[in-house]
């Protein structure tokens, strides 16, 4: 997994926002039901993100991103994988999620992820967003091409290489926030993931950080702090510009 399981995102709290907070269950359209973690504004929102985990799936550290916009008054609602083959119930810190991910394909992702852009809708959200990370970030990219009628798509550091065959039916905005020295994907696959968005006229920002490693956007990694501000200032940024 990206995050370890007391890491948090790098992300300021602000003091005295009136947020409210559920656990709830979503039903995709083939009969899956998963769990997923809602945080709501005080005030009424327009504006929804759905949040896309790394391959753990649904846990804490994503229940606080939801929380940390919910704080700036977006609805937010972060979604778990893999209820096909571990059920909805909340999981311990060991939850050994391999083999659930080895059984999860991306047309199953994209139902849960179809069903939770329908629960923000029926909050009233009007613009809805995705941001992902890892295996969530390429996800993200993948439900702007896979008909849910996004606002715009975040990813950071997922595999561009998941998205390239679909690029041509990428309907939204790009965003693509990228680790400089992350192992897991080579710089090359940034270069062609960004120049096949460009051929194919899709309005797109991919940044990368230099020398950032894949998961760099963690309160515990110190060092990149300044990386991690910028690319959150730039997510919420995107959410402003394409709401």
């Amino acid at each position: 997994m990206c995050f370890d399981v007391d890491s948090s995102p790098p992300i300021p709290t602000i003091s005295g926002a009136a947020v409210s907070h559920d656990d709830v269950l979503l039903a995709a359209a083939d009969g899956n039901r998963f769990a997923a973690f809602l945080a709501t504004p005080e005030e009424h929102s327009s504006t929804g993100v759905v949040i896309l985990p790394d391959v753990r799936g649904l846990y804490r550290f994503y229940e606080e991103l939801a929380l940390r916009f919910a704080e700036r008054d977006y609805t937010a609602l972060a979604i778990d994988y893999y209820g096909r083959t571990a059920g909805a119930a909340k999981r311990e810190a060991d939850f050994d999620y391999g083999p659930h991910r080895e059984q999860t394909t991306d047309e199953g992702v994209q139902a849960d992820v179809a069903a939770a852009v329908a629960r923000l809708r029926e909050l009233g959200c009007t613009s809805v967003f995705t941001v992902g990370f890892c295996f969530g970030g390429a996800a993200s990219w993948l439900a702007a091409a896979s008909g849910h009628g996004l606002a715009g798509a975040v990813g950071f550091y997922g595999r561009p290489s998941r998205v390239l065959a679909h690029v041509a039916d990428i309907a939204c905005p790009i965003l693509a926030l990228q680790g400089g020295a992350d192992q897991a994907i080579p710089l090359a696959e940034n270069a062609a993931f960004d120049e096949a968005l460009a051929r194919a006229g899709i309005e797109h920002e991919i940044v990368t950080y230099a020398g950032a490693p894949h998961s760099f956007f963690d309160r515990k990694q110190e060092e990149f702090a300044e990386a991690s501000e910028d690319a959150w200032s730039k997510v919420l940024a995107f959410v402003a510009q394409h709401a």
